[in-house]
């Protein structure tokens, strides 16, 4: 029995440590800003490793690094699975350990924790024999994507995608109708002229493709007058359509700031309901802070407005105050409002 107490306040602890710190925990700060270091110093690695020169003088550094990086990677992607039966999801849900760990494996991050180790031993162990290595040496630069663990950005940008998935899934949808109108307009007007570059719709398509989205390399270019009004016409509709899911990510990207203000600023609210701000408070703010990724000074700026609130006088905008049925002529303050004594 205490082995199991002991085993699970163990799992607990590292499951802790591994997640973004909270405040106060040292240790765990210590792990996310080592293991930062670590993803940083492995990106950087494996971008001068690409750069032969270097690679000739420091090629054994370089080995050796990367078998240490991944070692530590692997013992954490190991832990991150034994211990994510502790998070508060998981303990809410009443399926087994297994299916839990099941489950976590088949996440973003679980699935990037695994793509940043799995070249290095596909290539020690010459799983694809005499193939090019090449493509998994890219595949390594997968890891940056760890980062994301550790960014509140990446958060709320994840969250915007989410909830927003239907609303980007119809304008990339006008966008492909258009792609399709637009090459196939294209080959009726340039086809007899151009019939090496236009010579399907198919092959139109890298046309519509880099002129939609306003990127329009001039390796495909019409020549005919209708070709060049078509062109012009399509340029002009790429604006819109590049506009358009830029504009739902800016508006929802805004209005998740907007909520986890709004989240921070209803704690802050309840914190000041007995106008103290007691040292627990401050530190579950603080907490609360880093995890919607608020900045310190919008966070000390709607602290002010919380404390100001609270020793402002209160108005009733009513025409009769609901506690005494007073007739009120323009604003007062509650206090102002003679009380009814009970008999």
């Amino acid at each position: 029995m205490e082995y199991a107490l002991n085993k699970t306040a163990f799992r607990k602890r590292t499951y802790e440590v591994l997640e973004i710190a909270s405040t106060g925990d040292k240790l765990s700060r210590v792990v996310d800003v080592g293991l930062i270091a670590l993803i940083l110093l492995s990106v950087i690695a494996i971008i001068l490793e690409s750069v032969q020169s270097i690679d000739d003088l420091f090629h054994a550094y370089f080995f050796w690094f990367e078998v240490t990086s991944v070692a530590i990677f692997t013992i954490e992607y190991l832990l991150r699975i034994w211990s994510c039966v502790e998070s508060v999801d998981n303990k809410k849900s009443n399926v087994s350990n297994f299916k839990k760990r099941s489950r976590y494996c088949l996440s973003f991050a679980a699935i990037i924790d695994l793509l940043a180790i799995l070249p290095f031993y596909f290539m020690m162990f010459g799983l694809f024999g005499n193939a090019d290595m090449r493509f998994l040496r890219a595949f390594r630069l997968l890891r940056i994507f760890k980062l994301t663990r550790y960014s509140a950005s990446f958060d709320i940008l994840t969250t915007v995608f989410k909830e927003n998935l239907r609303a980007f899934a119809a304008a990339f949808f006008i966008l492909l109708v258009v792609m399709l109108l637009a090459a196939s307009g294209m080959y009726y007007f340039e086809h007899e002229s151009q019939p090496g570059k236009f010579s399907s719709i198919v092959a139109s398509m890298w046309w519509a493709f880099s002129t939609l989205t306003t990127v329009g390399y001039g390796d495909v270019t019409p020549i005919t007058a209708g070709g060049k009004a078509f062109g012009a016409l399509i340029t002009v509709v790429g604006v819109g359509m590049v506009a358009l899911p830029t504009g739902i990510l800016a508006s929802a990207f805004s209005e998740q700031l907007r909520l986890r203000n709004n989240k921070y600023e209803n704690m802050a609210d309840k914190a000041y309901e007995d106008g103290i701000l007691t040292t627990n408070e401050k530190a579950e703010l603080e907490s609360l802070r880093e995890e919607l990724g608020i900045t310190k000074v919008v966070a000390e700026q709607i602290l002010a407005n919380e404390k100001e609130k609270q020793h402002s006088p209160k108005l009733c905008l009513l025409s009769n105050c609901p506690r005494c049925g007073y007739e009120l002529s323009g604003h007062h303050k509650v206090t102002d409002v003679p009380q009814i004594k009970a008999v």
